[in-house]
């Protein structure tokens, strides 16, 4: 989950089949290709996106700030994987964007390095790079993630694109998992709902692992899970549903068979598109319900 096994497995994954060669999936997701990967929203509206820079205690994050070009409407906040804010999460926010909602993407390093903070396609076999990406991640803690929520969701509910009166939502990728727990327990009135795409390390044995926080989350949640993260971690969806269960909240907990840690990102080598879409689906579901 985030760690050198999944960087393994990535390695192991064959892009060949979805008809690509490495080189030419390669291509395809260094730029507007990307979009060749996902269909078109029905019903699309337009939208307007740009990079944006948001005060910390800590600094300046950098961030990437999509919208529908006329009214307000529910705010999103996404936490992305290892890699870091690049285009496949602008891609992705806007796509999430056209379907009327007002997203955030952040640049979680921003503390060490403004994005991109990784390169494209990276490898994964060069020790060199896999030591650069947990170093990153290493630099994250639980006291950084809620610090820079606490400059996140007002951003948010600052816009004018962005809808007083109905709920906010957040969404993480990989790493980006967890975040979304500790933002909603950091914001229950205003936080209505969440997802967690192949999050990493939801259930631990620390004192202040994310399922502990459950209690405290008034939120809906989407938690897809990947196939390989469910066999290091059998029981971690166990205790999420049980945990979710007894705080009373709606949560869809799902392993996606076939599906591999990172499969939801559309610039990842173990990308999946039907079980991408499959979440997608859920997690848009959600949100009209949970986001009044």
């Amino acid at each position: 989950m985030c760690d050198n096994d999944s960087f393994d497995d990535m390695l192991e994954y064959e892009v060949g089949s979805r008809g690509l060669s490495r080189r030419q999936f390669g291509a395809l997701t260094a730029g507007a290709g990307l979009m060749a990967l996902l269909p078109p929203v029905a019903g699309a509206v337009e939208v307007t996106g740009s990079p944006v820079e948001i005060m910390t205690p800590d600094g300046t994050a950098d961030a990437y700030f999509v919208h529908p070009t006329r009214g307000a409407h529910p705010g999103v906040l996404v936490w992305p994987d290892i890699f870091g804010l690049r285009p496949a999460f602008e891609q992705m926010a806007r796509r999430l964007a056209e379907s009327g909602y007002s997203v955030l993407v952040v640049n979680p390093f921003y503390r060490i390095q403004k994005a991109p903070t990784s390169a494209p396609n990276p490898d994964f076999a060069d020790p060199a790079t896999r030591k650069a990406l947990t170093t990153l991640m290493g630099s994250l803690t639980p006291e950084r993630i809620v610090t820079d929520a606490h400059a996140y969701i007002p951003y948010l509910e600052s816009q004018p694109s962005v809808s007083k009166t109905r709920k906010l939502a957040t969404i993480g990728y990989c790493m980006g998992g967890p975040f979304t727990i500790r933002t909603a327990a950091e914001f229950p009135d205003r936080i209505g709902a969440g997802c967690s795409f192949h999050g990493a390390n939801l259930v631990t044995d620390a004192p202040d692992s994310p399922h502990l926080l459950v209690p405290k989350l008034r939120a809906q949640f989407v938690i897809a899970i990947a196939s390989n993260d469910d066999q290091r971690q059998p029981q971690a969806k166990t205790v999420l549903r049980k945990a979710f269960h007894e705080a009373h909240l709606h949560a869809d907990i799902e392993v996606y068979k076939g599906a591999m840690h990172g499969w939801c990102v559309i610039d990842s080598r173990v990308y999946n598109h039907a079980q991408a879409e499959r979440a997608w689906g859920k997690m848009l579901v959600l949100f009209k319900h949970a986001l009044a």
